[in-house]
């Protein structure tokens, strides 16, 4: 069911009377539009609150010429999408179109997928995440097929192994295929150091790497604050840290998410935010480095065929490298430990 409404159309009444030309002239001598011009057209998969909340913040920041919902439920849907479309006068100029049908994103220059089965009570974390697998199974493909040079940005929990699923799907090259990663929760260790510190969290640069879950590792040891080392600093001051205050920041980062669920029932806006932040460094070749789900293989002695948080460079191809930051010996260990839980789980799947 196709439900597209452009918020371009110039046509009125039953007839469908083109006002175009009655309202505007041309001037002299013009000519038709570049060929070249850019039109960039980004596709939502799954309307619920994520997917919406990352619509929003797309729409807000005015990243897209061209944004398309898709979802299996169509009353929802449109619900959506009109409640976007009633907004135009307080928008950038955006055509917002949505569908049941994923013929409405081709030509989509990402696609960013957040639909994902609900855990049903009692249910193993495994047979749900088999469910997605099935799921992904009718999301992806068609997303191939309509949009074959698209970047795809998973955002779907268990986000790293759905990535990988994602990318055995597609076919795709690995620098096509993302997962938002730990992007967020680096955005929620920043913002703790920069609390405890009482600084601007855009003066910390810190990253989480590995899983975006409880085995996740907080890189200390390249934590910086307006340029300085935090940690070599402290040492070089003589200033004494307990590694437990270190450790309770990182528990605290892990933790937020479940808080956040326990308090309103569900993540939307940070997660909103910060897809739009990946978003807006890809699609405007920002080459920006951001810590997100890649293909690691061969990256800190890692082996096998495992998606997983490390900062990468991200522009209009992609992932354009992973950078090469220093791990101290227990961050690299720690770092294998989470690439083996992930695989650990892989290696159950059907797919």
């Amino acid at each position: 069911m196709a439900m597209h409404k452009s918020s371009s159309g110039s046509a009125l009444g039953p007839g469908g009377l083109d006002l175009t030309q009655a309202f505007f002239k041309s001037v002299m001598n013009a000519e038709p539009s570049s060929p070249t011009k850019r039109h960039t057209k980004i596709s939502v998969i799954g309307a619920g609150n994520v997917g919406m909340a990352i619509a929003q913040t797309i729409l807000t920041q005015d990243l897209t010429d061209e944004l398309v919902l898709v979802d299996a439920i169509p009353d929802k849907l449109r619900g959506e999408m009109l409640d976007l479309q009633h907004a135009a006068a307080f928008l950038p100029r955006t055509r917002i179109q949505a569908s049941t049908d994923y013929s409405v994103t081709a030509g989509s220059d990402l696609c960013i997928v957040t639909a994902g089965a609900r855990q049903i009570h009692g249910e193993s974390r495994l047979n749900l995440l088999q469910r997605n697998v099935t799921l992904f199974q009718k999301i992806i493909p068609p997303l191939v097929r309509y949009s074959p040079d698209t970047i795809l940005l998973i955002v779907s929990n268990p986000v790293d192994v759905l990535t990988y699923v994602a990318w055995k799907l597609s076919g795709f090259p690995s620098n096509r295929v993302i997962g938002s990663g730990t992007n967020l929760d680096s955005s929620r260790f920043r913002f703790l150091i920069a609390d405890h510190l009482d600084v601007n969290a855009q003066d910390v640069q810190a990253f989480i790497v590995g899983e975006h879950g409880d085995s996740s590792v907080a890189l200390w040891s390249s934590i910086s604050v307006g340029g300085v080392p935090v940690l070599s600093f402290l040492e070089k001051q003589e200033i004494t840290y307990e590694k437990e205050m270190l450790e309770s920041i990182h528990r605290e980062v892990t933790e937020s998410a479940y808080e956040v669920i326990s308090l309103k029932g569900y993540t939307s806006w940070a997660i909103g935010y910060s897809v739009a932040n990946l978003a807006r460094s890809i699609l405007r070749d920002q080459r920006r480095v951001h810590p997100v789900s890649v293909l690691a293989k061969g990256f800190y002695d890692i082996d096998g065929e495992v998606f997983l948080s490390l900062p990468a460079q991200l522009g209009r191809a992609g992932v354009l490298g992973v950078t090469n930051v220093h791990f101290t010996q227990e961050e690299k260990h720690r770092l294998m430990n989470s690439a083996t839980t992930i695989l650990q789980v892989q290696n159950h799947l059907t797919i």
